[in-house]
């Protein structure tokens, strides 16, 4: 049951409805639920059968979306598993259906909470080597949520459909400067029929990456692919499961046995 917060920009009624859906149909991995001290929320955790675990990925899914959704985040959170990888997909902030864009910036800040509750769950299982991997508007709760607590051992990012700041950001938060901060490995993966505000700040984000001094971040269009990367799941999951073996995938790789005692 969630624990109601008096402040809370997103819907709790609306979150609470979603999980009640989920549970009925989840058919890989099995619903919890996570405390951030304040208040509980909904997960997907999705072990791996491999005989090593390379880590855990918190999956952090989009605007309009939750921690099953068929496109993007269902094919992550069950098939990065499948290659070694435990998923932990959380629901994060939502609006009410007729909240204005503008109260993005405060779904994002009630979102670090959710991360970082999501990181000690895989820390308590003996799991170090954590990754985030986050899809549009998640994408961009990873980047700012990893700009605000640089001190948390998440190992890297994959950032998928990451928008640029179109709107004007509230001061001292945006993608743009989030990336100014971050020196952690960083897959930018976005498709080359996305939507008009990840397209339009390609540029952008690769110059505030540089201006970081970040050599491990990697900028990746595919051919093809439009914001949900439609037709397409199997190649998304290749390219970040290719990526992130290659990057963290050897770092403090932890026996099966450990992370499910």
């Amino acid at each position: 049951m969630l624990l109601w917060g008096s402040l809370s920009a997103s819907d709790l009624v609306r979150e609470q409805r979603i999980a009640l859906e989920l549970e009925e149909t989840i058919l890989v991995g099995y619903p919890l639920r996570l405390s951030t001290g304040e208040l509980e929320f909904f997960a997907i955790h999705t072990e791996s059968d491999s005989e090593r675990i390379f880590g855990g990925a918190v999956i952090l899914h989009g605007r309009g979306a939750n921690p099953n959704w068929q496109d993007v985040v269902f094919p992550l959170r069950s098939r990065l598993a499948e290659s070694g990888w435990e998923t932990l997909s959380i629901q994060l902030p939502i609006a009410a259906p007729d909240e204005p864009e503008a109260s993005t910036q405060a779904l994002v800040a009630e979102a670090f909470p959710r991360i970082k509750a999501a990181i000690e769950f895989f820390r308590q299982r003996q799991i170090e080597n954590i990754v985030l991997v986050g899809h549009s508007l998640g994408a961009r709760m990873g980047i700012e949520y990893l700009a605000s607590e640089p001190g948390q051992n998440v190992r890297a990012l994959v950032a998928i459909g990451l928008s640029g700041d179109n709107e004007k950001p509230v001061a001292g938060t945006g993608t743009l400067l989030a990336l100014q901060k971050v020196k952690l490995p960083i897959l930018d993966i976005y498709g080359s029929q996305d939507i008009e505000s990840v397209l339009s700040t390609v540029t952008a984000r690769a110059t505030e990456a540089q201006r970081a001094d970040n050599r491990d971040y990697r900028q990746l269009e595919v051919p093809g692919a439009d914001h949900l990367f439609s037709g397409l799941a199997d190649e998304l999951v290749q390219r970040v499961r290719a990526w992130l073996r290659k990057t963290v995938g050897d770092q403090r790789v932890v026996p099966t046995s450990a992370a499910r005692s």
